[in-house]
């Protein structure tokens, strides 16, 4: 199993950007998908999953900012950030809600003027 995170870059404050996350070789649709994220000298964090029936859940951070959805035909998962802020840097993951698979390389956002 793979997971291959992209989309992550250098963005301004206050603007948008989609991350995405594709998994190979796993029962994709079968599972609760999670967005997490890592910050320089921080543990990682919890930010957005979706159920297996389309049921959103955010972490208070990113909520009414951040949307997180899901396409089983593609096995790919997309977090969607708008209004996004300096705190919002991080290297960008996903992973299943239990983190049953191995981790892939992230995505960094970078969010500086």
């Amino acid at each position: 199993v793979q997971l291959v995170e992209s989309g992550g870059g250098l963005v301004q404050p206050g603007g948008s950007l989609r991350v995405s996350c594709v998994a190979s070789e796993i029962a994709f649709s079968g599972y609760f998908w999670v967005w997490y994220r890592q910050a320089p000298g921080k543990q990682r964090e919890w930010v957005a999953g979706i159920t297996t029936g389309g049921g959103r859940k955010y972490a208070d951070s990113v909520k009414g900012r951040f949307t997180i959805s899901r396409d089983n035909a593609k096995k790919t998962v997309y977090l969607q950030m708008s209004s996004l802020k300096s705190e919002d840097t991080a290297v960008y993951y996903c992973n299943t809600d239990q983190a049953v698979v191995a981790w892939g390389q992230g995505t960094q956002v970078t969010v500086s003027s």
